[in-house]
């Protein structure tokens, strides 16, 4: 059965080159701010480019945030890209001015600690045993990265019955966060539908994954 995802049109992101990338691993794809149909949809995705602030300011004006929340409240998947990965994390420092994120994580992006900013080009990844976005990609596959921003640390905590995300790492400088998994949510910091056949087939295995 074909899978319905609506890319989430909130005035940022490379939103005609992921419903491009989308389409070629067979999704049916809708661009839109509309709130029932990214409601609606067997996955959503929440593309991002530019500052924190502005795509939190956008995803607030078209009540994202709380499609987002209903959405993983509901069990039902979510797919972050670049800045759309930062804004799930709790806030976002850039140019001193620190801005609330939508909470789905603990953590603060921050300025990556690098001597060459962007980070811009391809990189590899080190994705942990059991990933599901990774599966049946070789470790050394590279991902294509744009970005001076990034969670640094990971410090959420495992309590009894709860089951850790799974952390996909890159190092530009230190380490960050590239991708996690958890549950109905998902993000990558590197951009999926600019990382070719890798790409391609990281978004076949989301989409493999819908419910």
């Amino acid at each position: 059965m074909v899978k319905k995802v609506t890319v989430l049109d909130y005035g940022s992101g490379n939103l005609r080159s992921a419903e491009r990338a989308l389409a070629r691993v067979g999704a049916e794809v809708t661009v839109t701010s509309d709130q029932t149909a990214a409601m609606e949809a067997d996955g959503l995705v929440v593309p991002g480019v530019g500052a924190f602030a502005a795509c939190m300011a956008g995803l607030r004006a078209v009540q994202g945030d709380r499609i987002i929340d209903r959405r993983l409240a509901a069990g039902r998947p979510v797919l972050g890209i670049c800045v759309g990965m930062q804004i799930l994390f709790g806030t976002g420092a850039e140019h001193g001015v620190v801005t609330e994120g939508c909470g789905q994580w603990p953590g603060t992006v921050e300025r990556l600690s690098a001597p060459v900013l962007p980070h811009m080009g391809w990189n590899t990844v080190a994705a942990p045993e059991g990933s599901v976005l990774f599966g049946g990609l070789d470790p050394e596959t590279r991902f294509y990265f744009v970005h001076s921003y990034g969670v640094r640390s990971w410090d959420m905590p495992v309590g009894d019955g709860f089951v850790p995300p799974l952390v996909t790492w890159a190092e530009h400088g230190t380490p960050f966060v590239a991708a996690v998994e958890n549950g109905p949510l998902s993000a990558t910091q590197f951009h999926p539908e600019k990382s070719g056949d890798a790409g391609a087939q990281l978004l076949a295995n989301w989409l493999g994954s819908l419910g």
